[in-house]
């Protein structure tokens, strides 16, 4: 029969500095299936090596090594895991044991691996703890057994795939003569059951328990013993369970989350410190961009509301030159008769304005009045909220009346009462109140819009004003998409009619563009700002994975001694970094909704929206991708021996 294990000329090198060290020297050896064989040997005689090139946790530096028939010496890491999967299962001297795991979670790490349906997993794992004795302590951490039961839990793990080959460390070395007696007749139940069982061991009386005796000093085979013979039927042991999954290519994606959250808990100071540059990068994205987001919107709207098809023509003070100190006259009212002539335009309302104080019975108020015209409401898109607004024959017959604006009324009538038909007193002359406007609100700056009292143009000037020109004149133009050249042509006919250029015109939709391009600067800007807290979130969740992975250098090698491939590590590590990503890009979320909505209650313009909420997730979860890969890569690259041999 072919043996299941087949060691021939093995060798295996370490380089200390620059002396090398020969840990094993032409080391050949067969071990047949069912066999019980230990192998003995003084500290550093060799007998760790060759298990852990038994157990295909190493490879030799030179040799052949047949397992059931295949030459593993040229597998790939993936192939080893495969085989330490399906026919290893190790017993190890310091348990090896996952700290933040339960009893029956460390029992069903190989079957994760192995693709084993959850359910299944806990009730095989259930059953071999019950077997073992240990059917009360499923949920217990190892801190809280005892090191027979600890041992015992090692045991069940090494049987959950099957265990076709029992690799035991020294399994009595750290535990007391009950404890070790215990050990040792499960070992010997195993056997019996068909598994084939390889203790290393340097204890004479626990190397006499097994059949065959294998004696290794200073890297050689000195004396191999048969003690009883082989059994008859040559049993193979149980088959590996789960072996139709295990080319599974990642573990359960749930296992990987759930195994995480298990990780980050048990450092939770450290989580939470993780937690907080993410948290405060995304929740600076969430809550700037909405801040940003409303206040371009409240402008707009505004920009909106005084229309963006207007065109405001004011004098250009700075082309006067009057030496005498006078006051120059520039814009007329027959100089909105002269703009209304030209086309595309819809109205043309001039303006004139003064700070006054208005007095209606006991209660005064100082305010903005101004005189215009009947297109005004149509020019300002301003609703008449009660009466009506002023008319031709009021400005042709210099008509004492005025309409008020809500602040204006609520001021000067603060009474509930309604003002239509009051008398207002401005400049001691008393105008009568025929309207009220509807509110308006405040301008980008600031400015109290309702805080007016409007009169026709004609009255003020002759009776408030004491002038003839205007200040400003308002067009609005029938097609917005030609507003540039009737600017052109308005900015030429004032040109013409005044001799000299002393006007000049504000287009209200350039401004809403230009304000558009420096509100998008400016979000681009805090965009950054919060990104910067994103990326120095990302250093520091990278920074406790590469620590992570220092600290738990010894549960990866637990994990690929069960059968973890490296892809499987690679998996767990990037999971990790993306569940504390993840958590924290939800919290920032919160957070960020939170202060936007504090900001509201202050009065603040907020504007909440689904793509900044979207972007500060998404980039949460890819730097979580990114600065995570490398530690789980340097994770991954462990090789088994080495990371279970570390403190």
């Amino acid at each position: 029969m072919t043996p299941l294990i087949s060691l021939k000329s093995i060798r295996k090198t370490f380089t200390s500095g620059e002396v090398p060290v020969h840990a094993l020297k032409d080391v050949s050896l067969d071990i047949e299936a069912g066999d019980f064989v230990a192998i003995i040997g003084q500290s550093g005689s060799g007998k760790s090596t060759l298990m852990t090139i038994l157990g295909c946790l190493d490879r030799p530096t030179s040799g052949q090594y047949l397992l059931d028939g295949e030459d593993v010496s040229d597998f790939s890491p993936d192939e080893l895991a495969e085989r330490r999967r399906r026919m290893f299962g190790f017993v190890f001297q310091s348990y090896n044991l996952v700290p933040t795991a339960s009893a029956e979670e460390n029992v069903e790490i190989p079957a994760i691996y192995a693709g084993l349906p959850a359910e299944a997993r806990r009730e095989r794992a259930g059953a071999l703890l019950e077997r073992l004795g240990l059917g009360d302590r499923l949920d217990h951490l190892p801190n809280q057994l005892s090191g027979g039961q600890q041992q015992r839990v090692s045991i069940a793990r090494a049987l959950m795939n099957g265990g076709q080959i029992i690799l035991a460390d020294e399994p009595t070395g750290a535990l007391d003569s009950r404890s070790g007696r215990d050990v040792l007749a499960t070992l010997r139940q195993m056997h019996a059951e068909g598994h084939t069982v390889i203790i290393i061991t340097h204890a004479p009386e626990l190397a006499e328990s097994a059949d065959r005796v294998i004696e290794i000093r200073d890297g050689q085979i000195v004396a191999d013993r048969r003690l009883r013979p082989l059994p008859r039927a040559n049993p193979k042991g149980p088959e590996a369970i789960g072996a139709e999954a295990a080319s599974a290519v990642v573990a359960d994606v749930f296992e990987a989350v759930r195994m995480s959250m298990r990780a980050l808990r048990a450092n939770l100071f450290r989580t939470v410190l993780t937690l907080l540059g993410i948290v405060i990068g995304v929740s600076s994205v969430v809550a700037m961009l909405a801040i940003g987001n409303g206040a371009q919107q409240s402008v707009l709207s505004r920009i909106a509301a005084m229309g963006s098809d207007l065109l405001i023509v004011r004098p250009n003070m700075a082309n006067f030159r009057g030496g005498d100190g006078g006051s120059i006259v520039s814009l007329v009212p027959s100089d909105a008769d002269a703009i209304l002539e030209l086309p595309n335009v819809a109205f043309a309302v001039p303006e004139m304005s003064s700070t006054l104080t208005v007095r209606a019975g006991n209660r005064d108020t100082q305010t903005t009045v101004n005189g215009t015209v009947p297109q005004f409401p149509a020019a300002k898109s301003w609703e008449v909220g009660a009466g009506s607004f002023l008319n031709t024959e009021d400005m042709t017959s210099y008509a004492p009346v005025a309409v008020i604006g809500q602040t204006v009324a609520d001021t000067l009538f603060p009474d509930g009462g309604t003002a239509l038909g009051q008398y207002i007193l401005i400049k001691n002359i008393p105008f009568q109140v025929i309207g009220v406007m509807a509110k308006k609100g405040a301008t980008a700056g600031g400015q109290d819009q309702d805080d007016t009292v409007l009169v026709p143009l004609s009255t003020g000037n002759l009776r408030l004003f004491g002038a003839r020109n205007v200040r400003s004149i308002t067009v609005q133009v029938k097609d917005d998409s030609a507003i540039n050249v009737t600017q052109d042509q308005i900015q030429a006919l004032l040109d013409d009619r005044h001799k000299r250029q002393d006007t000049q015109i504000t287009n209200m939709a350039a401004i809403r563009e230009t304000f558009t391009e420096t509100s998008n600067v400016l979000k681009i800007f805090l965009g950054s700002i919060a990104a910067i807290s994103l990326v120095v979130g990302g250093i520091g969740v990278m920074n406790i994975m590469l620590v992570s992975v220092t600290e738990r250098t010894r549960e990866i090698g637990i994990r690929m001694a069960t059968g973890a491939r490296a892809r499987d590590i690679l998996t767990q590590f990037i999971v990790e970094a993306l569940v504390v990503s993840a958590l924290g890009g939800l919290i920032g979320i919160a957070l960020g909704l939170s202060i936007g909505g504090v900001a509201q209650l202050f009065g603040v313009p907020v504007s909440f929206a689904p793509g900044p909420v979207i972007l500060a997730f998404g980039s949460a979860f890819l730097t979580g991708l990114v600065f995570g890969y490398l530690p789980a890569r340097n994770a991954s690259r462990l090789q088994p021996a080495v990371a279970l041999a570390s403190v």
